[in-house]
């Protein structure tokens, strides 16, 4: 069982927004919204400074395969992996003021999973995802503000981070312009992507950005 942080994930949830947002959690739809992955999907009513967990997923550009190969269900990083890797751990060592919470994630051949949990901090108010998510929804604000502090600004560092690495190695490496996201707001929805992170080197034949 793996369970979400109970200091981020702490709205209340009703049946029937926990159905929908069950529905929401499942393979099927990160497939469909990975399908469009060049389109911008963040939430215009939601402020990604907010205390919550994130699922975010980064391509490498063409799909390249630059982090390495899978073998047996193992994921075997290259010189570049190992940096994806290193970066992202010392991105929860240099943003202390955002209060981040580090928790699934894999360096896959040519893309990057992993969940991300941002805390109460001086940047955002304490109040959880899901209470939140209903609050804006219904009066439909737009949360998309200033790209600080948050979760684009988290990414935008790290992918930048990795691409300096690589060129100090003389190393050819390009990221795919943006990346997905999808807002966790509840323990199934953490269960199910947590689940869905740790088998992927596995699973990796039938993932949707496997090719040889």
């Amino acid at each position: 069982m793996h369970c979400a942080p109970a200091a981020i994930l702490n709205g209340e949830i009703n049946d029937y927004f926990y159905t929908i947002l069950f529905y929401f959690s499942t393979t099927s739809f990160m497939s469909n919204q990975y399908r469009n992955y060049r389109v911008s999907v963040r939430a215009s009513w939601w402020d990604y400074k907010n205390q919550g967990l994130y699922f975010i997923t980064i391509c490498t550009k063409n799909r390249q395969h630059y982090f390495g190969k899978i073998s047996n269900g193992i994921m075997h990083l290259s010189s570049i992996g190992n940096i994806v890797q290193q970066e992202w751990l010392k991105t929860f060592e240099i943003r202390t003021d955002m209060n981040l919470t580090l928790s699934e994630f894999v360096v896959m051949p040519n893309h990057f999973h992993a969940i991300i949990g941002i805390g109460p901090n001086s940047f955002n108010t304490s109040r959880g995802t899901m209470h939140c998510a209903l609050t804006c929804i219904e009066k439909n604000q737009n949360k998309f503000g200033p790209q600080s502090k948050n979760i684009a600004s988290i990414i935008r560092g790290f992918k930048s981070s990795v691409t300096s690495k690589t060129r100090v190695l003389q190393v050819s490496f390009n990221w795919q312009r943006g990346f997905y996201d999808h807002i966790i707001r509840n323990e199934q929805a953490y269960e199910n992507i947590a689940i869905y992170i740790q088998e992927n080197p596995k699973n990796w034949p039938k993932d949707l950005f496997y090719r040889l």
